[in-house]
């Protein structure tokens, strides 16, 4: 079987990819008026997860896509990231997926249709995990290696979670330790050595399934995940949407094994993050400023959750196999949308 470093192929590396917080607002900036739609309960304003239209039943239709170039050397386990980040959408809001079409940017003159084959296989078995079919898709000849998906899910839409619903007074839990564009960038530059980046491959292809039962909590009050703006980032969407502030406990907040060796290896995505939205947040160290901006490619879910609803939360997450604890709180609107201490 061909042998390759698909990473080799790409300028950026998974979430790390995205376009930073502060272009992408003004890429979507718009003079033209937006047309009333009574049923789409979250469109791109709020700057959710996923899209949402009510049905009229009782549930709600979500629509997301996301994709990217290659974050790891392996073709099979590239797909298999990729389509579990893009399923997290629909977890984020608390939904299910029912199925799935692939996204596929191919250099067709430098890698072989069979390395292109295991990519699709990989994003094929994330989808089998999840219970749903890979329906069809489409394919363009491109300069770099792109994969991802876009999903349809469900959810019932008195559960449904939004990014811009939290309340001052609440706690502040992340299901997966962050890290992920620090090794991977490592690895990228030559530096990681031999299983240090194993747990954050294991992590990348963990499903957040999970997101569909934290929903029906009555206690957790604002739900996303943590991706390509990093933690900072998307709390920060939390904080402005919901017109609020929070304080962040740095030493709470869980790391990936081994990331103190590979501080130095910063993604560019990290620079840009921190360029888009450092000035909404107070004083960090070099190190916090590192790791809470790092680009996360299939993050974990970001969980505000009311005082009396943590025991439920810490009890559901804990059948889960996860063991949490806050990584800070929610408070009301201050000079900082997030303090760290």
């Amino acid at each position: 079987m061909e042998q390759v470093k698909l990473t080799q192929y790409s300028h950026g590396a998974g979430c790390g990819c995205k376009i930073s917080p502060e272009l992408l607002e003004s890429i979507l900036e718009t003079s033209r008026p937006e047309l009333p739609h009574p049923n789409l309960l979250v469109g791109n304003s709020s700057k959710d997860d996923a899209a949402a239209y009510d049905l009229g039943n009782g549930t709600s239709v979500l629509s997301t896509t996301d994709f990217f170039m290659p974050i790891v050397d392996d073709p099979f386990t590239f797909g298999r990231i990729a389509a579990t980040n893009a399923l997290s959408d629909i977890y984020a809001m608390g939904g299910k997926p029912l199925m799935a079409i692939s996204i596929f940017g191919w250099p067709i003159n430098k890698l072989s249709a069979e390395v292109g084959r295991q990519v699709i296989d990989g994003g094929r078995a994330a989808c089998d995990e999840a219970g749903i079919p890979l329906a069809g898709g489409h394919s363009i000849d491109s300069p770099e290696p792109i994969f991802g998906l876009a999903v349809t899910g469900l959810v019932e839409t008195k559960h449904l979670k939004q990014n811009n619903t939290a309340e001052p007074g609440c706690e502040i839990f992340l299901t997966k330790p962050l890290g992920v564009g620090i090794l991977s960038t490592a690895q990228k530059m030559g530096r990681i050595e031999s299983g240090h980046i194993d747990a954050s491959i294991a992590s990348m292809c963990t499903l957040n399934t999970i997101g569909a039962d934290i929903a029906q909590l009555d206690g957790v009050v604002a739900l996303t995940d943590v991706t390509g703006f990093g933690l900072l980032g998307h709390l920060g969407e939390i904080c402005a949407g919901s017109d609020i502030s929070a304080t962040l406990q740095f030493d709470r907040v869980t790391t990936l094994p081994n990331i103190g060796n590979y501080l130095d290896c910063v993604p560019g995505g990290s620079i840009n993050n921190f360029k888009s939205y450092g000035h909404t947040v107070g004083n960090l160290t070099d190190e916090q400023r590192v790791i809470l901006c790092d680009p996360q490619t299939s993050g974990g879910l970001l969980c505000v959750v009311k005082p009396d609803g943590v025991d439920a939360f810490l009890a559901l997450t804990a059948s889960a196999g996860l063991t949490l604890e806050s990584i800070g709180q929610t408070r009301a609107r201050g000079d900082k949308l997030i303090e760290v201490i």
